[in-house]
This record gives structure tokens, sequence and C-alpha cells, in this order.
């Protein structure tokens, strides 16, 4: 279970006709949407049992910013996350143990630039309350090139990690469905209503007592057809098509604890190929760009939101 935190907050607000907040009344409402913001931050910021909740995120893999990094790079700036960013061509080095990090981001980072002693490590500052989260991708997992089964880091994720390579392509339509809506990372997002797809992702298991918050709906897109003739030719025409269950559904996303820290494994991609249409869920556009000259990018508005609670929700900010 994932520890609660709960807080009470005292205030002595005079009662004056400046303060009264209505319709009418700009000054009254300006004064309670500044007391709301206030009492955001105080209540963001008395994890004081915590010392990495303040701290940046710890970005590995992607390649490097002017790449497929530049998406999940951007989306940080975006919504005002700090963040350090390892290529995935680099070996980590002992010397970030020395800092506080709020989450250690995984994301096509290949499990042999962590030497096994950092990863015990690293394992550590998970249970003193860094979060972790693990993105899909072909060098995440196991993957073609991951490597993570039977190691420190992938063992304290909230899922089962394949001793195989755990990739699957879909071509077909491969729906991402909402399991736990009131979930803070998915709460209010509509899954169901409008539900997003991806490309492909990494196959894994839940582990006891993780959560499945999301997960996969693989189908088979079949023609429908009826008799038509062109120039006197028979031949069948599409008509529409109809959509057939592949499989049974697969766990997508899934959130844990390790110690104080919060787990979370997010079995696609937050970049292509693998993330599909998802990139573009939602019906407004947002264009970021993260810093050190990363490259731009241009996605959906839910999209963002959806990547933006899955990093703020493992840092144990909502």
């Amino acid at each position: 279970m994932v520890s609660q935190h709960r807080y009470k907050v005292s205030a002595v607000i005079p009662v004056s006709e400046e303060r009264s907040a209505g319709p009418g009344n700009s000054a009254g409402n300006k004064f309670w949407t500044d007391f709301r913001q206030e009492f955001r931050l105080i209540a963001m910021n008395s994890r004081t049992d915590n010392p990495h909740i303040n701290s940046p995120f710890l970005y590995l893999g992607d390649d490097d910013v002017n790449g497929a990094a530049a998406y999940l790079a951007g989306l940080m700036t975006h919504f005002g996350l700090d963040y350090e960013h390892r290529p995935s061509d680099t070996v980590l080095e002992d010397g970030i143990l020395k800092r506080d990090w709020s989450v250690l981001v995984i994301s096509d980072y290949p499990a042999e630039n962590i030497s096994a002693e950092l990863m015990r490590a690293l394992t550590g500052k998970v249970a003193g309350g860094m979060g972790l989260l693990m993105i899909g991708g072909w060098e995440s997992y196991q993957g073609q090139g991951g490597g993570y089964h039977g190691t420190a880091l992938g063992e304290i994720l909230p899922v089962i990690i394949s001793a195989e390579d755990d990739r699957l392509n879909s071509s077909g339509p491969c729906l991402v469905a909402s399991v736990r809506g009131s979930h803070p990372i998915v709460e209010g997002l509509p899954f169901e209503s409008d539900a997003p797809g991806v490309g492909g992702f990494n196959r894994f298991e839940a582990s006891d007592p993780a959560e499945v918050v999301l997960e996969s709906r693989r189908y088979r897109a079949v023609s429908d057809r009826t008799p038509g003739t062109v120039q006197g030719t028979a031949r069948s025409l599409p008509a529409g098509h109809h959509l057939e269950l592949l499989s049974d559904p697969e766990p997508l996303l899934v959130c844990g604890a390790y110690g104080k820290g919060r787990t979370c494994a997010w079995a696609s991609d937050v970049a292509p190929h693998w993330v599909g249409g998802l990139v573009d869920w939602g019906p407004e556009r947002v264009e970021a760009r993260g810093k050190n000259h990363a490259g731009d990018i241009e996605v959906g508005n839910l999209y963002a939101e959806f990547f933006s609670r899955m990093l703020r929700w493992t840092a144990g900010l909502i």
C-alpha cells in the first residue's frame, strides 16, 4: 500500500467586504484563488519525511534529447518538472548517488549500463523515498536489449519481467482501457469514451500486491463485404469493418511501492513508434521543448496530461 498523508491547515480569515467572494466581487474571488494555490503548495511541500520530493528527475534513455527523448524532456519542461538526462549509450556514473532524485525514469536504457553495485544502491534510494518509473521499449524490461529480468531494479518494479524477449508489436488496433478509473493518474481522462491506441508494448505480469490501472485490448479488424459488380464483373465490395478480440487483456500500467518509494511500470512507449495514436490523444495541441537545445514536440493535450500525471504520481506530488 502507498502511504497516505493527511494535513490539517488552520487559517484565521478576517471577514470583510473586500474578501467576500461573489460573482460580482473580483477582489474576493482573487483572494480565494490565491488561498487555494497557497494551500496546495503547503500540502505538496509538507512531505518533510521524504528528502526526494522536491528533487529533480533522473531520466535515463530514449537516445538523446534531439531524438526520442525530446518527447519526455519536452513534457517535463512544459509542466515545470526539473530533470537531468543521460542518453541510452552512456554508462551511468556512481556520482549520481551523491544527489537526491525525485524519480528515476528508465526508458529504453539497457540494464548493462548500470553496474550491479549501483543498481543495489539505487534500490536503497527507492526504499528511502525516490520513485521508480520504467517506460516500455525495445531496451526496457527484458526487450531485445533491456535485460532487466533478475536485476535489483527489475525486482522492485510492480511487475514480473519475463526472462525472454517480451516485445509485442501490434499491427491492428490495440486500445488502452481503464481498469481503475479512480486512480490519480487516469481519473477524469476519457479512456472509456475515447480510448487511445498504442502500436506495441512489453508483456509482463502484475506482481502482488501491485495495482493494474490500465490494460490492453488487442483487436483484428475484419472487413464486412457485400456482393457487387464493377463493369459487369462480379466481386465483393467492402462495406465496412468489425473488430474481433485477439487475446485476453494484458496489463499496460501497473502501480505499486517499494519501501517509502512509489513504483510505476508503463508497458508501451512515450515516443514513436510504439506510442502509436496515443501521442495525438486529445482535441488540443501542446507544443513543448526540453532544455539544453532539445528538439521540439507537438502532441495531444490528453497525452501530455497522462504522462505528466504518471511522472507526478511516481514522485508523490499527486
